[in-house]
């Protein structure tokens, strides 16, 4: 069964370049860093999740609501194929039920914040805005795009941020929850100007609190779609002392 199914509408995409030594501590078991043109990426990313539903049910109240999330990107062989997939930082949001849910089910690491949005729709341009407050101080991050849509081109580097279809959790050095996201291939606008209001280092810590001067890498907004996440799997890898003495 899934475990929820919504929209995820006007991705704000925010991509950082960042020494992968400082992400080994968060990879989670069975997973390598992921890279694209020899660039190791961290995204800061703000969307609407739209018509949400939990396991098939539709939560009263809890069914349009912001997300911002730093993430990262890694991939994990199975089969004979490589699967792509992020893992986050924190994802904040402002509905406790949704932090609740999924930190308990996924042990994710959710954090409930006040949040608020904006569009502002002009005749050859639109603006999105996303905020959310911490420690009584609110972050912003600012996107202002062309209207038209185009194709995401294969092997582009706006492929590489956005075509990851599986999320892997940290539960311990040897245990990883894995789970699937789909979606169709997105569209992206073009962006013309950007603004970052982001106390990096208060809400993710000292190991990104570089962010806070650096520029970013790139910047897309992507329309985004339908998506569904399907129900977690657990990884466990068996220690090699183990096998060798199973």
């Amino acid at each position: 069964m899934n475990f929820l199914k919504a929209e995820w509408k006007n991705l704000s995409l925010f991509n950082y370049e960042i020494d992968a030594a400082i992400l080994e501590k968060y990879l989670p078991a069975g997973t390598q860093i992921d890279i694209w043109n020899n660039k190791c990426y961290v995204s800061l990313v703000g969307f609407m999740f739209k018509n949400t539903k939990v396991l098939g049910l539709k939560v009263p109240f809890h069914t349009n609501f912001e997300e911002v999330n730093l993430r990262f990107y890694v991939k994990r062989f199975e089969n004979g194929e490589w699967k792509r997939g992020v893992v986050f930082i924190k994802e904040i949001v402002p509905k406790k039920a949704i932090t609740f849910i999924a930190n308990t089910l996924y042990q994710e690491n959710y954090e409930t914040q006040k949040m608020r949005h904006e569009i502002i729709e002009n005749k050859n341009r639109n603006t999105f805005i996303y905020q959310w407050k911490n420690n009584n101080e609110w972050n912003t991050i600012e996107i202002e795009t062309k209207k038209d849509l185009s194709k995401i081109e294969m092997d582009s580097e706006a492929e590489f941020i956005t075509e990851h279809y599986f999320g892997y959790t940290k539960i311990d050095e040897e245990t990883t929850f894995e789970y699937e996201v789909t979606h169709p291939r997105w569209e992206q606008i073009e962006v013309l100007n950007h603004r970052i209001d982001v106390d990096f280092e208060k809400i993710y810590g000292t190991d990104f609190g570089f962010l806070q001067t650096q520029k970013p890498t790139s910047i897309f907004l992507a329309e985004g779609s339908k998506i569904t996440v399907k129900n977690k799997r657990k990884i466990e890898l068996i220690p090699i002392e183990e096998k060798l003495y199973a």
